[in-house]
């Protein structure tokens, strides 16, 4: 599989002619990008993969490169040729502090949500616990089991849901 760094893809921004997909959920896109990406989340790419031209190369990214190694496997099951994944993704690119916009009004970043919507989970079962019944203590550690998967596993049910939530998807007038 064809891999390249966000130094080598910066390089060739402006000077070939190619496609940035990146694979990211709106949420993640509105809060930072690189300009002209074009966003196509994973789980949207079967259906949406011909938007894309198949004589010209393809760059993924994602936040850290795993979603984008799943999205250019996908794509080469789907008949494209040229796909190359963006190792370590947008994290990278802000790392080497390249440049990237954002949109003004972007909704908290996923992670954000997770953590505030499990910190809530967590104190109203902690207070359901102690004002109601002990055995709403099944909330806050259903909610530490989820987060031990997601740690463990590095895949989020929440913010897979939270993802969804009409917050976080791109209305008709900001197409």
């Amino acid at each position: 599989m064809s891999e390249c760094t966000v130094l080598t893809l910066n390089e060739k921004l402006g000077k070939e002619e190619l496609h940035l997909v990146d694979v990211r959920e709106y949420a993640e896109f509105a809060g930072g990008r690189i300009s002209g990406a074009k966003l196509l989340p994973l789980g949207d790419l079967e259906e949406r993969h011909t938007e894309l031209d198949h004589t010209k190369p393809i760059y993924v990214m994602c936040r850290t490169g795993r979603r984008s190694g799943e999205a250019q496997r996908k794509l080469k099951a789907l008949g494209f040729t040229n796909v190359v994944n963006v190792a370590g993704g947008f994290e990278a690119w802000k790392k080497e502090d390249l440049p990237f916009e954002r949109d003004e009004n972007a909704p908290w970043s996923l992670e954000r949500q997770v953590r505030f919507t499990a910190g809530l989970l967590v104190l109203f079962g902690a207070l359901l616990t102690v004002a109601v019944h002990p055995y709403f203590i099944a909330l806050p550690a259903f909610v530490g089991a989820g987060l031990t998967f997601a740690g463990a596993t590095d895949w989020c049910g929440m913010a897979m849901l939270l993802a969804k939530m009409p917050w976080n998807q791109k209305s008709q007038d900001q197409n």
